[in-house]
C-alpha cells in the first residue's frame, strides 16, 4: 500500500451463528427466506457461507449483503470472514413492475468478502444492478482522505452484472477500487465499470488483478490505479494508465507503449494458463468444483465461445474444512484421497498440512488464513505438486518462526513435473505482521518445476494493528523464491520483505507483472546490505547461474522517509538484479519510483547499473529501461 450463511440452516446453526457480531438478525432473515434449500439438499459449508438464490426476497438478499458489509469494510485486521454465493438466477430488477423504476441489487464488498456465483458459467448467474468496492474514508472523514490504498482481501468471480443504477455518483459505475489481493475472475459485466471511486478525493489506488473476464458497452476507467495486471480477458477499451499496466492475452487491450505516457505493456497471448478451479452446481442441483485445462498460447476468456474445458469434481470428494479442525484432520484426508475446502475462518495450525497426492484441490471459500504456530511450515506438499491446485488461501505468519508459510515440493530431486498437469497457486497471499505480530524466514518457496503462480500478495506488513509492525517485529528475509525450473508467474506483487523482495534461482522462468515496494523501516543503511559496499537489496534477483528468464512490466519503488528512517540517507544500488549474461532483452518495461515528495534516499540504478536514480530528485516519476541486456 502507499502512506498517502448458509452451511446449515436450522437448527444448531441459529445458536452459533447468533454469536456472530451483528449478525444474527440477518440469520433470521435469511432462514425464512423462500426457496431455501433444506440442509439434507446442500454441503455443510459453516455459518459464514450465505448461498441466495432467485426466489428469495431481494429485499432479504440486499439486508444480508449489507449487514456482512457494515461490519466487514472497516474491518482490515479482524477474524471474521464470509462468502455471498448465488444459485444460477437472475438478481434485481431493470424495472420494478410496480414503481416502473430500476430496483437494482447492489452488493457492497467489504475486507474477507468472496463474492461469486454458483453457476457453471459465469452468465448462469445475473445480478441487475452492481458489485462495488468503494474508497474508504479515515479520519478526518472529509474529501480529503477517501482511498482505496488498503481495500484489500476481497473477491469477484463467477457471475454477470448487468449494470443498473438508481441514482447517484455510486450508482454511475461498476465500482471496483481496490488495490492488492483483489481479484476479478471470471465475470462478465456489461455496463461502465471504474478501478477507482470518482465520488470521493483524493481516490488513490494501487494494483488490481483481473483474469477470464469480458467487459462490455464500455471502456474501463482505470483512473488512479497506479498499476495493474488484466490477463486472457476482452474488453471495449482502458482509459489511461499510471505507472505500471500490464495486458497478457487480452482482446482490445490497448497497443504496446512504454515508456510512453500511459506506459503499458501488451503481450499478445498469455504463454501457458490455467484458471482457478470454482465451485458450482449442476443441472441436477449437485454441488461440484470445476477444474480448468490447460491452455497454451492463448487470449480471451475461456467461456465466452463455449464451457470452459475442464472436468468436474464432485463435492463428496471433498473434506470440507472448518477452524475447528485441526492440520492432522485436513492431512489424514487428503492422504486418504480427499480434496480440501477451506470454509471461512482463522486456522491456527500446531502441525504442517501436507498434500501427499498429485491434482489435490484446495479451494479456499471467504479467504481462510492458515496461521502456523511453533514456527511450522503451514501447508506443503511433500512427494512434488503434479496438478496441484490451491486457490484463494491467506497464509499468515505465527509467533514463531517458520522457515516458509507454503512450500511448492519439498526440493529439486522431487520436483520435476509434467508441463501438460501443472500446479497452480491462484490468489496465494501472505502476510507478515499487521493482524498480529508474526515471523517467517520466507512466505512462498517453489520447488517444483512447471508452476503457475497466478496473483500472489506477499507482505511484510507495513501498517496493522499496534505491536505487530517494525524492523524486529514483524520479521521476514524473502517474500518469494523460485528454485523450479520453467515456473510462470502473473500479478506477482511482493512487498516491504528485509532482504531481497524475490529471488528467481530457476531456469525458464518468467513473470509478467511485478509490483513491489521495498521495506519502509531499515533502521539504517549498514542494517540493510546485499553485501559490504553494496547499498540495499534488490527487489527481484536472478540468481547468477540462471541462464534463462524472462521478464514483462516490472517495477519496483522505494519510499523511505523521516517518518520511517529518522532522515537517514536508505539507498538501494538496483532494484533489479539479472545475470548480464541472459539472452539480449529478456527483461521488459521496467520501471523504478521514488513514492514521495519529501524523504531521502532511493534507488540508485533500474537494474544492473543500467538506468537513472529514482530520489527526491525525481519524485513520483518513473525511471524506465524498455530492455536489458
Amino acid at each position: 500500500m502507499k502512506i498517502r450463511g448458509c452451511g446449515r440452516w436450522v437448527g444448531d446453526v441459529l445458536g452459533s451463528f447468533a454469536k456472530i457480531s451483528g449478525l444474527a438478525g440477518a440469520f433470521l432473515v435469511l432462514v425464512l427466506g423462500g426457496g431455501v434449500a433444506a440442509a439434507s439438499e446442500q454441503p455443510d459449508f459453516g455459518p459464514n457461507v450465505f448461498i441466495f438464490s432467485p426466489d428469495m426476497s431481494q429485499s432479504e438478499i440486499q439486508a444480508i449483503v449489507n449487514t456482512v458489509a457494515n461490519q466487514q469494510v472497516t474491518n482490515q485486521f479482524g477474524t471474521q470472514r464470509y462468502a455471498l454465493l448465488f444459485k444460477p438466477g437472475t438478481y434485481g430488477l431493470t424495472k420494478d413492475p410496480q414503481t416502473g423504476k430500476p430496483n437494482p441489487l447492489t452488493v457492497p464488498v467489504g475486507y474477507y468478502t468472496m463474492v461469486a456465483g454458483l453457476g457453471q458459467s459465469p452468465n448462469d448467474v445475473v445480478i441487475n444492478g452492481a458489485v462495488n468496492a468503494y474508497d474508504q474514508c479515515f479520519p478526518p472523514s472529509n474529501n480529503n482522505n477517501c482511498t482505496a490504498l488498503v481495500n484489500f482481501w476481497r473477491s469477484l468471480s463467477n457471475l454477470s452484472i448487468n449494470l443498473t443504477s438508481s441514482g447517484g455518483c455510486n450508482g454511475a459505475a461498476e465500482f471496483w477500487a481496490v488495490s492488492q489481493a483483489a481479484p476479478i475472475r471470471r465475470a462478465h459485466v456489461v455496463g461502465l465499470t471504474t478501478l477507482f471511486d470518482f465520488c470521493d478525493n483524493p481516490h488513490f489506488a494501487s494494483g488490481g488483478f483481473i483474469a477470464d473476464s469480458q467487459f462490455d458497452n464500455s471502456t474501463i476507467i482505470n483512473g488512479s490505479q497506479q498499476q495493474f495486471i488484466v490477463r486472457n480477458s476482452k474488453i471495449d477499451g482502458w482509459t489511461n494508465g499510471v505507472w505500471n499496466q500490464v495486458f497478457s492475452g487480452v482482446i482490445g487491450a490497448p497497443a504496446q507503449c512504454f515508456p510512453c505516457g500511459n506506459r503499458y505493456t501488451t503481450l499478445a497471448t498469455s504463454s501457458v494458463t490455467r484458471e482457478a478451479p470454482y465451485l458450482y452446481i449442476d443441472v441436477n442441483g449437485n454441488y461440484n468444483v470445476f477444474v480448468p485445462a490447460v491452455n497454451q498460447n492463448s487470449s480471451g476468456t475461456t467461456w465466452g465461445s463455449g464451457p470452459t474445458p475442464g472436468s468436474s469434481v464432485p463435492i463428496e470428494k471433498f473434506f470440507i474444512a472448518s477452524p475447528s479442525n485441526s492440520a492432522a484432520d485436513m492431512t489424514a484426508a487428503m492422504a486418504s484421497g480427499k480434496n480440501l475446502i477451506l470454509t471461512p475462518g482463522v486456522y491456527q495450525l500446531d502441525q504442517t498440512i501436507e498434500i501427499t497426492h498429485p491434482d489435490t484441490v484446495i479451494l479456499g471459500l471467504g479467504f481462510p488464513t492458515l496461521v502456523p504456530q511453533n514456527g511450522v511450515v503451514a501447508m506443503r506438499s511433500v512427494t512434488g505438486s503434479q496438478g496441484v491446485l490451491i486457490s484463494g488461501v491467506i497464509f499468515e505468519a505465527g509467533p514463531a518462526t517458520s522457515p516458509a508459510l507454503l512450500q511448492i515440493g519439498t526440493g529439486k530431486s522431487n520436483g520435476h513435473n509434467d508441463a501438460s498437469d501443472p500446479a497452480v497457486l491462484s490468489d496465494v497471499f501472505f502476510r507478515i505482521g499487521g493482524a498480529a505480530a508474526g515471523s517467517a524466514t520466507n512466505s512462498l518457496v517453489v520447488n517444483s518445476d512447471n508452476v503457475i503462480l497466478d496473483d500472489i500478495w506477499a507482505w511484510r506488513a507495513d501498517h496493522g494493528n499496534p505491536g505487530t509492525v517494525g524492523w524486529t517485529i514483524n520479521t521476514a528475509d524473502t517474500g518469494v523464491v523460485v528454485n523450479g525450473d520453467n515456473v510462470t508467474a502473473y500479478g506477482l506483487f511482493v512487498e516491504h520483505y528485509q532482504k531481497y523482495e524475490v529471488i528467481w534461482n530457476g531456469n525458464g522462468g518468467t513473470d509478467v507483472f511485478f509490483q513491489n515496494e521495498m521495506p519502509y523501516d531499515p533502521p539504517s543503511q549498514d542494517a540493510w546490505r546485499e553485501a559490504p559496499g553494496v547499498d540495499g537489496y534488490a527487489a527481484f534477483k536472478v540468481a547468477d547461474n540462471v541462464t534463462s528468464f524472462s521478464g514483462y512490466g516490472m517495477g519496483s519503488y522505494s519510499f523511505f522517509n523521516h517518518i520511517f528512517n529518522h532522515d537517514m540517507d536508505i539507498f538501494a544500488a538496483n532494484a533489479f538484479e539479472v545475470p548480464s549474461t541472459l539472452s539480449p532483452g529478456s527483461m521488459h518495461d521496467l520501471l523504478t519510483i521514488f513514492l514521495s515528495t519529501s524523504g531521502t534516499g532511493g534507488v540508485q540504478h533500474v537494474i544492473n547499473g543500467t538506468g537513472g536514480s529514482s530520489t527526491i530528485a525525481n519524485p513520483d516519476t518513473p525511471v524506465t529501461v524498455v530492455s536489458y541486456p
